[in-house]
């Protein structure tokens, strides 16, 4: 609670950014899953002078293209889960330890921003390419912010930028992320979720054997809520102008 209150007093100026990506209802290379829309009722039934228009809106979230969090539940390591939790605790009626219920009332505390592209004075860091622990502290310099304990780190790639300007391709064998190492630094600050415009992880991966070797360190590891494929980019634009990374 005083890191929330603390993070609360940071507001200044009221402007709000979402972090989400638009549902997406068109399958590409880089959005295999594509989200369900469709009308389920318009105004052209017989109910009288009152008249409801609904929809339906399904999604298959953790894949490419879609904004989601991961539960503590959500990676399976040599067949464990979180704190060494048989995966067999989740079953097809869902998970029984570990879902995304324990953060069912929102994820509160002070947010940091780490611009990548800015830092390196690109548009984008390329696919295949792993953001190194050095370059975070580089960043923070650069931005004069220090990421701390409780906080909700998020790192900004420009991949969404990337995807705007050259078009689509096939993200889940191509993309920017964190190499591994970085682990111990989110573990050293005690960082409590973080944030990227891809899944945080390179692809292709860098850890021989392992596919997605941030997920497993930091979910299956150590507890760590990630935010994956989130929308950073006005984000970036709203704190430049500001001079303030942090919120």
């Amino acid at each position: 609670p005083p890191r929330i209150v603390a993070a609360a007093r940071l507001v200044r100026s009221g402007v709000t950014v979402s972090l989400g990506l638009p549902l997406d209802t068109e399958r590409r290379p880089d959005n295999p899953p594509p989200a369900q829309h469709r009308m389920t009722q318009l105004s052209d039934n017989d109910s009288g002078n009152v008249q409801f228009l609904k929809d339906y809106v399904g999604v298959d979230f953790h894949n490419d293209g879609h904004s989601h969090i991961d539960a503590l539940c959500h990676v399976s390591f040599r067949e464990r889960l979180f704190a060494g939790v048989p995966d067999t605790t989740v079953d097809a009626e869902g998970a029984s330890l570990g879902d995304v219920e324990t953060v069912g009332d929102g994820i509160v505390g002070r947010g940091v921003l780490l611009d990548i592209p800015r830092l390196r004075g690109t548009s984008w860091v390329d696919p295949g390419d792993a953001v190194r622990p050095a370059e975070l502290l580089a960043a923070e310099r650069a931005q004069g912010v220090e990421i701390g304990p409780g906080d909700i780190l998020l790192v900004r790639l420009g991949h969404n930028r990337r995807l705007d300007e050259l078009g689509t391709w096939d993200t889940t064998q191509q993309k920017a992320g964190l190499h591994p190492s970085v682990a111990e630094l989110l573990n050293e600050r005690r960082v409590a979720a973080l944030g990227c415009d891809t899944n945080s992880d390179t692809a292709p991966s860098h850890t021989e054997g392992v596919g997605y070797p941030v997920h497993v360190l930091a979910v299956n590891a150590m507890g760590l809520r990630l935010l994956d494929y989130l929308q950073l980019d006005q984000l970036a634009a709203t704190c430049q102008p500001l001079g303030r990374w942090e919120f």
